[in-house]
Parts: C-alpha cells; structure tokens; sequence
C-alpha cells in the first residue's frame, strides 16, 4: 500500500473513532476536507501543446493562457504547426496533448495507440478569401459549395497560394480539390509550405485567393488587402478536437496535467469564454461550441 494510502486508512481510522461523538453529517465533512488536503498537487505543472497555427494565429490561446494558468497552474508551452506535424510531434512524445482540426488523422493517432481520446469541442468554418477585385467572381456568385469555386479559380488560372504544409487547412483544401475533379499544377498554384498567418500575407502580397480558417482570418483583416469570397458553404465546416497523448507510449508524458488541461478546456465556463472570445469586436463568433460540456 502506498504512503498515500497509508496516510489516508490512517486519518480515516482516527475520524471513525471520534465519531460518536460528533453528527454524521460533521463526520462526513470533516472525512471529504482532510482527503481533498491530502489530495497530490500535479508533479509537474509544464503541459506542451501541439496545436495548430490556425487557433494561435487567432489570438484564442494568447487570450487563454493566462486563464489556464490562475485556474490551475498549469505553465503552458504550445508548438504551433500544422495539423500533420502536430500529431507527428505526439508520436514522438514530444508533446502531452494535441488541439487539432483533421478527423481522419485524429481517429488513425487514437486507433494506433498514440492518443487516449478524441474530443471534439469546438468549431468555425474554412473560408475562402481573394483579392480586393476578385477576378473571378467568386464573392456574390451564389457558390453552394467550395470545389466549385476551386473549379473556377483554376480555369480562370487566378493565383492560389495553398499552405502546402500538410496542415489540417491543407488537407481540407486538397479534398476540395479532389472534390472538383482536379490536381493543381502550374504557375497559378503556389504551395507555401507555411502556418496560415504567413499564407494569408502572401496571399494579400500575391492578390491571390486562398483557404483559411475564419478565425485567423478575422483576426489579422486589418494587416490584409483581402476579403471573403466564399463563405457559409456546406463544405466548409471545420471541427476541432483536444486528444491527451498516451502516456503508455511514451514515459515523460504529463498525463496530470494533460487530463487536468482536457478537464478545464472543455468546462462550461472555459468554453463560454471560447464562444464568446472577440465576438464584440468582429461582430461574428470566430469559434462555436459543440463539446458534451456546452452546446
């Protein structure tokens, strides 16, 4: 039996035999207040996330961190990189808990083994954004669906610069692609192998169109000679989901931390927050929630 235990068998033992002479209901305060004292603070209160660039270029763990910290604290190291890279950085137990937004790629992580649980909580929609003049005409078009739009942008030969970094935006983007019938290719088409914040610079740069998450989008506008060309599709939706890398296959991992993290994110109160973060200033939600906890 563990100190803790012993400690615990111990402390119970001596409230059982003072029990005569105070009420039950004394007696059981007194049991759940000297347990929650003995309770173990978590060994280590470093947490590393891999996350995508798309919620940090947000501003939405910038405006969390600081929260995570006084409620629990948790010092919050975050690796900002795409969704691919991300999950392969929880592989390699190179973090302690992943917030990423590519479902296949999640479920194949969790069914290998390398993540405990997928949990989705949170949601925005991909959004198309073009140049100022939109050349192609894609804004106002009455598009139902964004591999039309694609469609038209290839025909037109109009410059697209895709993140092409095997993030979770990339690979929203190649399906739409695929979904168009078409494999880009040719001087139109620029794979940036870059976070969505250098993407949409370029894009502004380039007066090119892109895909995007609406949140980052939103929050650098004001940096951007861009707009929303394509909003709203049914194609669009882009979920997002934490999942706590397996401590079984990788010996450093913070499962404390990591489950204490998981506990607070998906809180009705953190994920009030969440809906409601920059919904003043941009007018719009940049995240909706659709965890158990809130909906």
């Amino acid at each position: 039996m563990s100190k803790r235990l012993n400690k615990r068998s111990t402390i119970i033992s001596r409230i059982g035999k003072a029990g005569a002479g105070i009420g039950v209901t004394a007696l059981i305060l007194a049991v759940y207040v000297l347990l929650a004292a003995c309770s173990p603070e978590l060994q280590s209160k470093e947490l590393t996330l891999a996350t995508t660039t798309s919620v940090n270029d947000s501003g939405l763990l910038e405006y969390l961190t600081p929260i995570l910290k006084k409620d629990t604290g948790i010092n919050l190291k975050i690796i900002a990189q795409g969704t691919g890279q991300a999950i392969k950085t929880g592989e390699n137990g190179d973090a302690d808990v992943l917030l990423v937004h590519d479902k296949a790629s999640e479920e194949k992580f969790v069914s290998e083994g390398f993540g405990v649980k997928r949990i989705e909580f949170m949601y925005n929609y991909f959004v198309m954004v073009g140049p100022m003049d939109d050349q192609v005409g894609l804004k106002g078009s009455g598009e139902a669906d964004a591999s039309a739009a694609f469609k038209k942008i290839a025909q037109s030969n109009a410059v697209f610069v895709s993140r092409g970094d095997n993030s979770g935006t990339h690979k929203k983007e190649l399906s739409l692609w695929k979904a168009a019938g078409l494999e880009p290719s040719g001087g139109w088409y620029v794979s940036a192998g870059k976070g969505m914040g250098d993407v949409l610079m370029m894009a502004s740069e380039k007066k090119a169109y892109t895909l995007t998450d609406k949140a980052t989008f939103l929050a650098m506008k004001d940096k951007l000679e861009l707009q929303m060309v394509l909003e709203n599709a049914k194609d669009l939706l882009n979920q997002y989901s934490v999942i706590a890398v397996n401590p079984e296959k990788h010996s450093g991992i913070n499962k404390q931390a990591a489950a204490k993290f998981i506990e607070w994110l998906t809180s009705d109160r953190v994920l009030g927050s969440i809906e409601e973060f920059c919904k003043d200033k941009y007018g719009a939600n940049l995240f909706y929630i659709n965890s158990s906890g809130k909906k």
